[in-house]
């Protein structure tokens, strides 16, 4: 089941998240599967890559008050040429890539998309109810340190992020394997309360004593016990001497966003010449889904509705008396 564990550190300013897809995480999987009539695996590095943006995106995700989609991105110059994860506000989520090349056995961040120095991580924030003329929040960091040198993981790159966007000390700690996507997120609260006033949230950038050790404890987590450990053992072996609220916890899950509506809507941009075009050629306008592997076929028929204005179309059988 997939389940994510919010808590607290009593009396710390410390919060702390652990995720653990595995039904969903294995269902996004099987619509890649080829013998599952899927569109094709991705290599091993691929699968792990958007396993940890899955458990990172749900993480982050569930740490704001936010009604709409976070996406994460990242654009590379290297085999993979973009890796995307979408979040719904209900930790609804789905995710694809974009492979041109061949991708080496255990290769990492650096050789999949940073070869030549250009990736990008990108996280975007999109309102459900955007206002006329608002655009989505996004931040972009590059795959590389404060002395340029080229980061290899994940994890790296986003607790980078949380440090330029919101001057927050985080620790992140994300795996991947073709079962289990897995992440635990600790993070230094702001600063907070008129007992605080005058003081900012960069001035304990890597100074809080109890965050940096909260953190060293989380650091000490392994690959193996995030993807064979449940959330329960993992939470007392690494924090058995700390008093923790813990909440009820959430329920991610797969599910993908496209409709044929919205596919409809994709055609009637590209208007009316170039569908027609595709209809000459195949004898239908087939679009499939990138994330979820789902196809929407559309005939001559259903085509030439689509472009048809409402009052100019004859009343369908329902609407005869």
């Amino acid at each position: 089941m997939d389940e994510l564990h919010k808590f607290l550190f009593e009396g710390l300013p410390v919060r702390g998240m652990l995720v653990r897809l595995t039904t969903g995480w294995r269902e996004l999987l099987r619509r890649r599967d080829p013998a599952a009539g899927g569109m094709g695996a991705f290599p091993a590095p691929v699968r792990e890559l958007l396993g940890e943006m899955a458990a990172a995106g749900a993480l982050m995700q569930s740490n704001i008050k936010f009604n709409g989609a976070l996406v994460l991105q990242m654009h590379g110059d290297g085999p993979v040429k973009l890796a995307v994860v979408e979040v719904q506000p209900d930790l609804a989520f789905r995710a694809t890539a974009k492979v041109v090349g061949d991708v080496p056995a255990g290769a990492r961040l650096e050789a999949l998309l940073n070869v030549h120095g250009q990736g990008r991580c990108a996280i975007t924030l999109d309102p459900k109810d955007r206002l006329p003329g608002q655009q989505p929040y996004q931040g972009i960091v590059p795959l590389h340190g404060d002395r340029r040198e080229p980061l290899q993981h994940l994890a790296q790159v986003l607790e980078h992020y949380m440090l330029q966007s919101e001057q927050l000390d985080t620790r992140l700690v994300l795996a991947a394997s073709d079962d289990v996507a897995a992440g635990l997120l600790i993070q230094r609260l702001p600063v907070e309360g008129a007992g605080n006033l005058g003081a900012r949230n960069e001035d304990e950038i890597g100074l809080n004593e109890h965050f940096n050790r909260i953190a060293h404890l989380a650091g000490t987590l392994t690959r193996d016990e995030l993807l064979t450990l449940d959330a329960e053992t993992i939470l007392r072996r690494l924090f058995w001497e700390e008093t923790l609220r813990r909440f009820e916890p959430l329920h991610p899950r797969f599910a993908c966003t496209c409709s044929r509506e919205r596919v409809a809507r994709m055609l009637l941009g590209l208007g009316r010449d170039e569908v027609d075009g595709l209809i000459a050629e195949r004898g239908e306008a087939e679009v499939g889904c990138d994330f979820c592997g789902a196809h929407y076929r559309f005939d001559a028929v259903d085509v030439g509705e689509l472009f048809t204005p409402p009052v100019d179309q004859p009343p369908s059988s329902a609407s005869v008396q």
